[in-house]
């Protein structure tokens, strides 16, 4: 219980903090949705008659929005300027402020980026099925889960080196291109499409924008980000205990 009651206070805190940075959350939301948006444009031209294709890029917008990371600036810039000495002595977690800012950040990203979403439906005459977008709300949470999971994971190999941008950014080209940004996983050859469905990365965009998009089985899609997220969750451990044995190995 105390451990939601500090998460609380740190996401009104950063939510406070974050309002006056309108700028450059407006520019952290067309970074999000540049690529959805490409990816919609030339899919559509592809397949000019399919009205599916609309309504799966604008459930891929909102699905990045929500569940966009920035560890790699939040949580490793503390690490390179020695500030995470600080968070380590405190008694709570360190992943409550990690946390807390990153879902302070996704609740700005899905309120200025709403307009956008509506927007784009409108203009296409896109319609969802209010029952298929409900189903999808558990895969959607879970995807957001996953892609923390994955960008926090990435993010600690700042404690060995200083190319952490490089890392997450490459991480973060995986999902584009696997997780059904760059092209729906069933446009993709057999050979890939069968990795990409079985890859964390379709768990964490595609997968939740077609069960809103299209419908579908939610149990196995549900398995699917349930493996990955208990994956995701021992590999974060376990470099977590190494970096932090590093960091203060270093430091003393």
């Amino acid at each position: 219980m105390r451990t939601f009651v500090l998460l609380g206070f740190r996401i009104r805190q950063e939510v406070l903090e974050w309002s006056g940075a309108w700028w450059f959350l407006a520019t952290l939301v067309v970074q999000a949705v540049i690529g959805p948006l490409i990816g919609l444009f030339v899919w559509s031209a592809v397949y000019p008659d399919d009205p599916t294709i609309a309504r799966y890029y604008v459930a891929i917008i909102l699905v990045t929005l929500m569940t966009e990371s920035f560890e790699q600036h939040t949580f490793s810039e503390r690490i390179y300027d020695g500030t995470i000495s600080h968070e380590l002595l405190r008694p709570q977690p360190v992943v409550i402020g990690v946390l807390g800012a990153n879902l302070a950040i996704r609740a700005w990203l899905t309120f200025l980026g709403a307009p956008v979403v509506l927007l784009t439906g409108l203009s296409l005459g896109t319609g969802f099925d209010w029952r298929s977008v409900l189903v999808s709300l558990p895969a959607v949470v879970l995807a957001a889960a996953l892609v923390f999971l994955l960008t926090f994971l990435l993010s600690m190999t700042a404690f060995w080196t200083q190319r952490v941008h490089a890392v997450v950014g490459f991480g973060h080209s995986l999902i584009f291109l696997f997780g059904g940004t760059a092209a729906p996983v069933g446009f993709l050859p057999d050979l890939w499409r069968q990795v990409a469905e079985l890859s964390p990365f379709y768990a964490m965009s595609g997968l939740p924008a077609e069960l809103a998009a299209y419908g579908g089985s939610v149990w196995s899609a549900l398995a699917l980000q349930l493996f990955w997220l208990v994956v995701l969750l021992a590999a974060v451990g376990l470099l977590w205990r190494a970096g932090v044995r590093r960091y203060t190995a270093v430091g003393s």
